[in-house]
C-alpha cells in the first residue's frame, strides 16, 4: 500500500507540474497561494515548514510572486524579524485557473471509481493522517501545529 500511495503521489505531481508550466507557473509557486488562500498570513518560515523546504526557498519563490503582483510581504506586527505573507488581488484570477486545474485532475483520477469508493478512500486516508499526526505528536516528532488533522 505504501508503494502505491507514494507513485499516486508521484503521479498526481507530475500532472500538477504539467499544468502549471501551461499557465507559466510552478508546482511550488501554486501550492504557495493554496496555502496563503487557507491561511493568508503566514510567515515564510511557516510556509517553509509545511512545505518541508528550507526557508530561503521560500523566499525566492515568494520573491517571484511578489515581482508578478500577487503576494506581499507585510512586516508581523510584534515582531518586525518577521514577514507575513498576503495575496493581493493579481492572484485571483491564477487561483481560479487552478481550481479549474485541481478539479479536471481530480475528475481524470477519479472517473472509475465508484463514488462509494471514493468516500470509503476518503475516510481510510482521513484516518491514517488523524493517526500518524497524534502518534508522532504524542512523541514529539512532529511539532509542526500549521497541519489540521482533517483534510
Amino acid at each position: 500500500m505504501l508503494f502505491l500511495l507514494h507513485d499516486v503521489a508521484r503521479l498526481i505531481r507530475q500532472e500538477a507540474d504539467r499544468r502549471a508550466s501551461m499557465h507559466g507557473m510552478t508546482r511550488a509557486q501554486w501550492v504557495i497561494l493554496i496555502w496563503l488562500q487557507r491561511q493568508p498570513g503566514l510567515s515564510q518560515k511557516e510556509l517553509a515548514e509545511i512545505l518541508e523546504v528550507e526557508p530561503i526557498t521560500v523566499a525566492r519563490l515568494i520573491d517571484r510572486l511578489e515581482a508578478r503582483g500577487m503576494v506581499e510581504r507585510r512586516p508581523d506586527v510584534k515582531d518586525r524579524r518577521i514577514w507575513r505573507l498576503h495575496l493581493l488581488e493579481a492572484a485571483e484570477p491564477v487561483l481560479d485557473e487552478m481550481e479549474t486545474e485541481r478539479a479536471d485532475i481530480l475528475r481524470v483520477l477519479t472517473e472509475d471509481v465508484a463514488e462509494t469508493t471514493q468516500h470509503a478512500m476518503i475516510e481510510g486516508l482521513q484516518r491514517m493522517k488523524s493517526t500518524l499526526l497524534r502518534k508522532c505528536r504524542h512523541k514529539g516528532l512532529f511539532k509542526d501545529t500549521t497541519v489540521k488533522d482533517v483534510a
